[in-house]
C-alpha cells in the first residue's frame, strides 16, 4: 500500500524529478534566485535547505554528500565557499518563496525562490543607510543654489528681452527713415 508516501511527484518519474531538482538547485546556488512554479519552488526548498545546512561544516564527507545530490563541482564549491559563509549564523530558512502571479500560457501559479541573505532589497545594511540619509538637509542646501540659478535665468531673460526691444526699436526707426525717404522721392 501507498500509505505515508505523500509528496509531490511533479508529474515526472523519479529519475527525471531528481535530475530536475538537482539542476534547479545548481541554478539557485549560482544565480541566487530563480523563477519557477510554486509547486517546484516548494519542492526545491525541501531539496536545497538540507544541503545548505550541510555546507556550514566544510568537510570532505559533507562535500561528497552534497555532490551526490548536485552533481556539479562549481555549484558545490560555490555553496561551500560563498553561500555557507553568508548563512553561517542562520539556523534554517535559507530560502524565500515570493509568489509572482500566474503564467500567461497555462495560468500556472509562478513564484520566485531566492536565497535570503543574498537579497539586497531586504538586507538590514540597506535599511540602515536609508535611515541615515536626511533629505531635508539636502533640500535646504540645494534650494539657495536653485534660487540663484533661477535668478540668473531671470536676469538673462530680461537682458534678452531688452536686447530684443532694442533691435525692434532700431528696426522701427530704420523703417520710419526708409518711409520718409520714399515720401521725399
Amino acid at each position: 500500500m501507498r500509505h505515508g508516501k505523500k509528496f509531490n511527484h511533479l508529474g515526472r518519474k523519479a529519475a527525471h524529478r531528481k535530475a530536475m531538482l538537482s539542476n534547479m538547485a545548481c541554478s539557485l546556488i549560482e544565480h541566487k534566485r530563480i523563477n519557477t512554479t510554486v509547486a517546484k519552488a516548494r519542492e526545491l526548498k525541501k531539496f536545497v535547505e538540507p544541503l545548505i545546512t550541510r555546507s556550514k561544516e566544510d568537510s570532505t564527507h559533507n562535500r561528497r554528500v552534497v555532490f551526490r545530490y548536485l552533481q556539479n563541482k562549481e555549484a558545490v564549491s560555490e555553496l561551500f565557499r560563498e553561500v555557507s559563509v553568508k548563512v553561517g549564523d542562520r539556523p534554517g530558512g535559507y530560502t524565500r518563496i515570493i509568489k509572482t502571479g500566474n503564467r500567461l500560457g497555462d495560468n500556472a501559479e509562478m513564484a520566485m525562490i531566492e536565497l535570503v541573505d543574498f537579497n539586497d532589497l531586504y538586507s538590514n545594511e540597506k535599511k540602515a543607510k536609508k535611515k541615515s540619509t536626511r533629505r531635508a538637509g539636502k533640500k535646504t542646501e540645494t534650494a539657495p543654489a536653485a534660487e540663484a540659478k533661477a535668478e540668473e535665468a531671470k536676469v538673462e531673460e530680461k537682458a534678452a528681452e531688452a536686447a530684443a526691444e532694442e533691435v525692434e526699436t532700431k528696426a522701427e526707426g530704420d523703417n520710419a527713415e526708409a518711409s520718409e525717404e520714399n515720401k521725399g522721392e
